[in-house]
């Protein structure tokens, strides 16, 4: 299959990598000022792996697009509808477009796969969504994982699993679109709380975290007409121990470096995610405490500890 990879960020090289491992032609695309993209142009490197001669890299995004059978997309969520405008400059029909990027967009509160919709026909360009855990620090290690492609488009979803299948990634199908964006979006904010709980010694209460995140975001996911049950598979709980203790998550570590009031330089996706979670939480009229404390400590500049401790206080209630 003939693909390109927009965006050339951690995710982006690895996506291109992985795919270009299993025999696809992949083009690596990314844009021209970008230190990513000019590191793997020059160098055929970064700090996580190395591309193979077989991989073509460029700023080019029309050949990029002209290139392919399928865009893959993985770029920072809340610039995606931007992005859009310069793809869209160019034909898509007959083009698969998969997300592989984790979030929700914060001014309208639009699932990625939503903001995507509103540039193509969707009968003509096919939209799909790539979820799941894993770090290409261990990828390119040769230890696999799991992941989940989701779509509307059945036929799409199929295509996609049986031709990005291997031994490094085992791909499900995924059957709740609207559950495998949300949940994945999701637990990027309880990746922050856990690194919180790491940053002020409180490791030990990442198992109730584990236990009582995945509810509060069955609830909504409920809410916008997905399945509850999402949040309990790869796309969010699956999703846990590559998000709260790996070494590599960005959103744990955010939360840690936040909780030691250090600076967190790369970019953590869950920051932006706990205040569109918060909006929607409150659209649907979903409790969603966990949730609404990552906020209030990001957003409303209440303390960490206090906002924390809270929810230790909440009223007593059965468990189920």
């Amino acid at each position: 299959m003939k693909i390109s990879v927009l965006g050339c960020g951690r995710w982006g090289s690895c996506i291109a990598w992985y795919l270009d491992k299993i025999g696809h032609d992949v083009i690596s695309c990314g844009l021209e000022s970008a230190p990513e993209l000019i590191q793997l142009r020059d160098t055929h490197k970064n700090d996580y792996l190395t591309y193979p001669k077989s991989i073509e890299v460029t700023s080019d995004l029309e050949k990029a697009v002209s290139h392919a059978e399928t865009i893959i997309i993985s770029i920072s969520s809340q610039y995606l509808r931007s992005y859009m405008n310069d793809i869209s400059k160019y034909p898509l029909e007959g083009k698969n477009i998969v997300l592989c990027m984790k979030g929700v967009e914060v001014d309208t509160g639009c699932r990625l796969s939503e903001v995507i919709a509103s540039f193509v026909d969707q009968s003509k360009t096919p939209i799909a969504v790539w979820v799941g855990p894993g770090h290409p620090q261990d990828y390119v290690k040769g230890i696999p994982n799991c992941m989940v492609i989701d779509s509307e488009n059945e036929e799409v979803k199929q295509l996609l699993v049986n031709e990005f299948s291997s031994d490094l990634i085992r791909f499900y199908i995924g059957t709740d679109l609207i559950g495998s964006e949300i949940g994945a979006a999701a637990k990027n904010v309880i990746g922050i709380a856990a690194g919180m709980l790491d940053g002020i010694g409180y490791t030990s209460l990442k198992g109730a975290l584990m236990a009582r995140a995945p509810r509060e975001i069955s609830r909504l996911i409920d809410a916008m007409g997905g399945f509850g049950i999402s949040a309990y598979g790869l796309c969010h709980l699956g999703d846990y121990e590559a998000t709260l203790f790996s070494p590599w998550s960005h959103n744990r570590r955010y939360g840690e470096s936040y909780s030691k009031g250090e600076k967190f330089e790369k970019l953590a996706e869950g920051v932006m995610t706990s205040k569109a979670l918060y909006k929607l939480s409150l659209k649907y009229d979903v409790e969603m405490p966990i949730t609404t404390a990552i906020y209030n400590i990001l957003f409303e500049n209440k303390d960490f500890k206090t906002e924390l401790s809270r929810l230790f206080e909440r009223s007593v209630k059965q468990e189920f």
